[in-house]
């Protein structure tokens, strides 16, 4: 066999290799929810929650305080204040992680508490984090800080490389839970006063609810490290700390990549009045617009905030863009926020359901990355959030049926390229 036969045979194999990895890592792993959910009850009957607890197989758990949280200003001094008051143990995941001021002065909270002798473990998403210095991740270490990349490249990854967690969690002591939207970096800091300030949302919670929390958190430090953290330390006797219920779902490529997919076609199936949704990155698939398109039929009042001009990722509005038309013929609702990048992740439903976290409007969050959100059933505190919404909505553009028809063949052209990737967005 001569060389140029031997060389075309390797790269034959090679290419092949190659071929197949990129179709693994594109592929969520499990068959994609194609049925539309009927809407056979309310958000207000007792049936929706015991629907939601059973087929997303999360407990719906009592006793809850939560705590919404506004733009960097006051989602980090929050979580800062909890970090340097840790006792015994501070666990963190989270997608980004960039250098910078807000980046160097969690690492000094973290490793002051690691020396202190709190065991601190965080887990950082190695796509998210790759802006993060490595003298930071140095500085954790030295302190006594376990510190992981997930999904770091090696050999024996190479088919999950696809698969990133995008769940931002932070549990102190096993008793204060954090989650939402944000990132840490200096793009969420100040009061998204300007384009260089995002606007986003984080929530705090305390009660019964946070050992979900945790539980979600040690899911993947598990995969990640083999090592199982439990006891007290991780799990201490948690008394009621207020009247709302929640809920914590999450999902994963390995296990459950629908869960949240199907957690919000539930909860959409179920709005007899106003469905509010805030999305950074809102590029629905044919069964959600559907069931958002049944929901007006319903008579429901849909509306959605999405970004504008200002997006860190041009070629995911267009995506969404090119979705936008049976959705605002039928009636539904959507602006577009116009202050600085739009980064909040929310849905309210009929002022008594809530659904925060890290998971985005899209086939990423649906099916690809590992997500987690925070439902909770409390009229208070969707109430709260429909009024931050109305906040927003004010300071968004809406975008009627005939703009989105009438925008420019170029725009056209652009949004449909990019839908053909609209299932890696």
């Amino acid at each position: 066999m001569d060389l140029r036969r031997i060389s075309t045979i390797a790269l034959t194999a090679l290419l092949t290799a190659v071929s197949g990895l990129l179709l693994i890592n594109c592929s969520g792993g499990e068959k994609d929810l194609e049925q539309q959910v009927r809407s056979e009850y309310g958000t207000g009957d007792a049936q929706f929650l015991r629907t939601m607890a059973s087929l997303l197989e999360a407990p719906i758990v009592q006793g809850n305080r939560v705590a919404d949280l506004q733009n960097g200003a006051e989602i980090f001094p929050s979580m800062l204040e909890a970090i340097r008051g840790a006792r015994t143990s501070i666990t963190f995941e989270t997608y980004i992680y960039w250098s910078g001021e807000i980046g160097s002065e969690f690492v000094d909270a973290l490793a002051e508490r690691a020396r202190a002798g709190v065991q601190v473990h965080v887990l950082l998403d190695w796509v998210g984090s790759m802006k993060m210095e490595e003298r930071f991740l140095d500085q954790l270490r030295e302190a006594g800080a376990e510190v992981e990349r997930y999904h770091k490249p090696h050999w024996y990854t190479l088919s999950r490389m696809n698969n990133r967690t995008h769940r931002k969690l932070l549990v102190v002591d096993g008793r204060i839970g954090f989650t939402g939207g944000v990132g840490i970096a200096d793009q969420w800091q100040g009061e998204a006063q300007d384009p260089d300030h995002w606007r986003d949302t984080h929530y705090r919670i305390e009660g019964p609810a946070v050992a979900t929390f945790q539980a979600v958190f040690l899911d993947n430090w598990t995969k990640a490290t083999g090592r199982v953290l439990h006891g007290e330390r991780y799990f201490p006797a948690l008394p009621s700390q207020g009247a709302a219920a929640a809920q914590m779902v999450s999902s994963s490529p390995t296990g459950g990549s629908e869960t949240i997919h199907l957690m919000y076609l539930l909860s959409i199936a179920a709005a007899r009045e106003t469905i509010s949704l805030s999305s950074s990155y809102f590029v629905p698939d044919d069964t959600t617009v559907q069931a958002l398109v049944a929901a007006v039929k319903r008579g429901v009042t849909v509306r959605i905030i999405t970004p504008g001009t200002l997006i860190d990722t041009e070629i995911v509005r267009a995506a969404s863009r090119s979705r936008w038309g049976e959705l605002l013929a039928a009636g539904v609702q959507i602006a577009e926020f116009q202050p600085t990048m739009y980064h909040v992740k929310m849905l309210a439903i009929d002022g008594r359901f809530t659904s925060v976290g890290s998971t985005n409007f899209d086939n990423r969050s649906f099916r690809l990355n590992d997500e987690a959100n925070l439902n909770v059933y409390d009229t208070g505190f969707a109430l709260r959030a429909e009024a931050v919404f109305e906040e927003d909505w004010r300071r968004s553009k809406p975008i009627s049926f005939a703009q989105w028809n009438a925008r420019p063949w170029h725009h056209k052209l652009r949004e449909q390229v990019a839908s053909w990737l609209g299932p890696q967005l």
